[in-house]
């Protein structure tokens, strides 16, 4: 079919040219937006959040029992959870060598609804764990962080 004189179209040449410099422009822009990255902040930004209220508690917890820790002091680092075997854990500035948990969900459950849980960890591993030095100072670090070490102490 030929069309009249005053009517143009585009070739096909054009158009794949478009649908090319489309789709390299597509890929920039998706590099640049690193959806990856991106997935691997916002995991960690939910571990710093956990972190801070499982100290919070515990702090709480200390002032409400008169300076009486909810773990003995001064400790071994060990990993929140309810697992009896399998919490230990020598990773992301971590060094929890014992075999099971640490439940503190009872402990804390007037200042916690839920023990944070880190999004790769279960409540039976969850993959935070607890010190206390010979200072009584408390240190609570996300073993499990993609972007670095995230601890928090008081």
């Amino acid at each position: 079919m030929k069309l009249p004189n005053n009517q143009k179209a585009f070739t096909l040449i054009e158009l794949l040219l478009v649908v090319a410099v489309i789709a390299t422009l597509a890929v920039i822009v998706f590099l640049a937006l690193n959806p990856a990255q991106r997935l691997k902040d916002a995991k960690d930004a939910r571990r710093t959040t956990d972190v801070d209220q499982i100290l919070s508690a515990i702090h709480e917890y200390v002032i409400d029992t008169k300076g009486t820790f909810p773990v003995s002091s001064p400790q071994a680092e060990v990993q929140l959870g309810t697992a009896t075997s399998g919490c230990g854990i020598v990773t992301g500035g971590c060094n929890a060598l014992s075999t099971a948990c640490t439940d503190l969900s009872v402990k804390l459950v007037k200042y916690l609804d839920v023990m944070p849980i880190d999004p790769t960890g279960t409540q039976y591993v969850t993959k935070y764990t607890v010190i206390v030095d010979a200072n009584n100072i408390v240190t609570v670090r996300a073993c499990a962080a993609d972007n670095g070490n995230i601890s928090a102490s008081r």
